[in-house]
């Protein structure tokens, strides 16, 4: 007999939150919304397939897509430059620089004020950064913020694949130098003065179409697209501006792949820890295959009952995500020294909602998975201590 008994909600509810390199949070509880002026009615580091133990090094067909990715990313900061020209560069910072200085500190201080809502504990860490770099990660974080909030905020019934189209055509008006509103006027400023790329972004904005009619994937192949596509993308958006320490012999790319599993791990972490929310909703972001190789089905996990394939299916999960962990931890201190404490708070904290899943007995079905303010506070010591070691 069926367990299902779901009330369907397309899409998502609110989803991001702590900008763990900005894995969604798709079940925050915060009333707070953030004001849009658009008018929408007018107009491969890890073994995709297996948990175990893999050896084949080859990467797979969404692997290869995020890995052409990095490599652009990551030869830019090289040439400490964006693939614009020297002639398109200078036009895009006449242009930013005909905003004047008292209204981008207005919209950098709102970013800022954002970024300190929504994710409190990230934001305490970009304190140490300095000041421009500060800011413009504020900037991106409120760009992720407000673009999640179409698919998972007060607007989020009436969204359609049209209205994203349009939120991808102002991308490319501010990434021309032309903003539509005070939010885009501080991330075009950024974005004229770091070698950051619109790729990531064009590619958190198809993220958010996939959530508009996807709810099961097959294998973790598409998970791990989907992952890339939602929180991956912030590793690449943010590298360039927190810098790479001039004293790394690591390559640019091997920086870009640390950030990009961590947000991945984030972000199979926020996956394991709501799936019982998620499947009051009718959805599953858990690989399809490895289910069925489990002894388990949809209907199992609407059921929502505990057993021994459970445990031992959500075992693998976790061990999956804590190799993306190791992954991005190899990579947090090759970073510059004044922004490693805001990446190792999210790394350490976001690693701790699998120690609580396993504490609470595999329950992700019925008992949340949090970490407490007062351990929040501890991992943020440490994660200074980390941070200020490496130095």
């Amino acid at each position: 007999m069926s367990c299902r008994n779901i009330s369907m909600v397309c899409p998502r509810e609110k989803s991001r939150s702590p900008f763990s390199f900005i894995a969604r949070n798709r079940n925050s509880k915060s009333n707070s919304t953030i004001c849009f002026e658009l008018k929408f009615s007018s107009a491969g580091m890890v073994p995709a397939a297996v948990i175990t133990d893999v050896t084949s090094p080859s990467r797979t067909t969404s692997e290869e897509k995020v890995y052409d990715v990095v490599l652009k990313q990551a030869a830019l900061v090289k040439q400490k430059k964006t693939d614009r020209s020297i002639h398109e560069k200078k036009l895009l910072e006449q242009r930013t620089g005909n905003i004047s200085w008292d209204l981008l500190n207005k919209a950098y201080d709102r970013c800022g004020e954002i970024c300190a809502e929504f994710a409190k504990t990230f934001y305490l860490g970009t304190l140490l950064m300095t000041p421009e770099r500060k800011r413009a990660i504020w900037a991106i974080y409120a760009w992720c913020r407000r673009t999640d909030e179409l698919v998972d905020g007060p607007i989020a019934s009436h969204l359609t694949p049209r209205a994203l189209d349009r939120w991808e055509e102002r991308l490319a008006g501010l990434f021309e130098g032309h903003p539509y509103d005070i939010f885009d006027a501080a991330l075009s400023d950024t974005v004229s003065k770091f070698p950051v790329d619109i790729q990531p972004f064009k590619h958190m904005i198809q993220g958010m179409r996939m959530d508009l009619k996807k709810t099961r994937y097959k294998n973790f192949d598409e998970l791990y697209l989907y992952c890339y596509y939602v929180a991956g993308t912030v590793g690449l958006m943010t590298v360039p501006v927190m810098g790479i320490a001039p004293e790394s012999k690591s390559s640019a790319e091997s920086v870009y792949n640390a950030a990009l599993a961590l947000g991945i791990a984030n972000q199979l972490t926020n996956i394991l820890r709501d799936v019982g929310e998620d499947a009051r909703r009718g959805r599953i972001y858990l690989p399809q295959d490895e289910l069925g190789q489990a002894g388990l089905s949809d209907d199992d996990i609407f059921c929502g009952k505990v057993t021994e394939k459970w445990r031992n299916f959500i075992s693998g999960q976790i061990k999956r995500a804590r190799m993306l962990f190791d992954e991005a931890e190899r990579g947090i201190a090759e970073l510059n020294s004044a922004s490693r404490w805001p990446v190792w708070a999210s790394l350490l904290i976001y690693r701790q909602i699998l120690d609580v899943i396993e504490a609470n007995d595999y329950d992700n079905f019925r008992k949340r998975a949090f970490v407490g303010r007062a351990k929040k506070l501890v991992f943020l010591s440490v994660a200074y201590g980390k941070a200020v070691a490496a130095k």
